[in-house]
């Protein structure tokens, strides 16, 4: 699995545990809704730490939270170049 995929799985999952629509999560992190969804779809090949950092503080999470998921245990994981 892509890095960029198990991100936008993760991003989906934390919405979906918190009722949350990409809408919202994209007002309560400062981000215009094209942002999150070129994350979520594949179009954003490089999401930078402190987009990550962005969505973990409005979520109330931290980074290391929102990485402590299975999804990023494999090292089947692979980065885009």
């Amino acid at each position: 699995m892509k890095l960029e995929e198990a991100i936008s799985k993760r991003i989906l999952s934390l919405c979906k545990e918190r009722g949350l629509s990409i809408n919202k999560l994209a007002s309560m992190a400062g981000f215009s809704s094209s942002t999150i969804s070129s994350i979520l779809y594949g179009q954003s090949k490089n999401t930078g730490a402190r987009t990550i950092l962005d969505i973990c503080e409005a979520l109330d999470m931290t980074i290391y939270d929102f990485y402590n998921d299975p999804l990023f245990k494999s090292r089947d994981i692979e980065g885009s170049y």
